[in-house]
């Protein structure tokens, strides 16, 4: 099967850092006229309608027993980070957005450890101390990037990527058995509804003082049907025919992605901006050098 090959598997990577590496500019331009959390909540409501037929077409899919699973797969995995990302961009520009996002992987393996017995190694120690270290050394940045100030907004995206990996964890212990159209389709259907009572208690009225908003909607429905709908469906699909851990590597290659559109956009790249992300990174290549093994069945 195409999927079990591991060049496809890294095209796919590839194609989806690109997608996420974008995404935090569209984030950025949806701010100009939406609240965050009119951005948040239009981001899942939109992505949950484009997935809508094929949400109608698995319900026959839908079982019980998955139905925790896969409100952990949607509120948990796509929900609450959609949220976060927002508020959290309100006060920090979007190249540092990326980079702090490259710690998936690492509370992905914290996760396993914790609650799915998967064994750790000394070298996996090593590359979470180095990870913890660099978010570290990005969030005491702070505005203006002085040493001895603290971003409180950074520690949005830090809870965004605790948020990813319980997820994606748990769609690999306990979803295997669907496809990863079903898991997030499935999952949409239920945070989709949410997402419209939520949007329409605020104040959207307040959206049409600024005569751009339609090109500010335009980004927000990019984001949602490419960089959530279209993505969620690749990353969910990728999941299960690989490990935890190596899926949630893609976030190795947003961060170049998210720089890129930040210097493009006029975003100040600094010298301790790419010390700390060196530091991510290099944790996240310990974390995810050698295969992890399971104590417990595979699922």
């Amino acid at each position: 099967m195409i999927w079990e090959k591991r060049g496809f598997q890294f095209s796919i990577l590839l194609l989806l850092a690109f997608v996420w590496g974008s995404s935090f500019i569209l984030m950025k331009i949806g701010l100009k006229s939406f609240s965050p959390e009119q951005a948040g909540a239009l981001r899942i409501l939109l992505a949950s309608l484009a997935l809508l037929p094929l949400s109608i077409r698995n319900l026959k899919s839908l079982q019980k027993k998955d139905l925790k699973s896969l409100l952990i797969a949607g509120f948990i995995g796509s929900f609450f980070p959609a949220f976060l990302f927002m508020k959290a961009e309100t006060q920090i520009n979007s190249s540092l957005a990326g980079m702090l996002n490259s710690l998936t992987p690492v509370f992905t393996l914290l996760v396993g450890l914790l609650f799915h017995k998967t064994e750790i190694r000394w070298m996996q120690v090593a590359g979470l101390t180095l990870g913890l270290l660099g978010a570290s050394g990005l969030i005491v940045a702070g505005e203006g990037f002085s040493l001895g100030a603290v971003n409180n907004y950074a520690f949005y995206i830090v809870l965004a990527t605790c948020f990813y990996a319980i997820s994606i964890n748990q769609i690999k212990a306990k979803l295997g058995h669907l496809s990863g159209i079903q898991v997030t389709s499935l999952s949409f259907l239920f945070i989709g509804p949410v997402a419209l009572i939520y949007l329409l208690t605020t104040d959207l009225a307040s959206v049409a003082a600024n005569s751009a908003w339609p090109v500010h909607l335009l980004a927000l429905a990019t984001l949602a049907i490419v960089g959530t709908a279209a993505a969620m469906l690749l990353m969910n699909t990728l999941i299960r025919h690989s490990t935890a851990v190596a899926a949630s590597s893609v976030t190795y290659i947003i961060p170049v992605f998210a720089i890129l559109w930040g210097v493009l956009d006029g975003e100040k790249i600094t010298l301790l901006h790419l010390l700390c992300m060196g530091l991510i990174l290099s944790g996240v290549y310990l974390i995810s050098r050698k295969h992890i093994h399971h104590k417990g069945p595979k699922v």
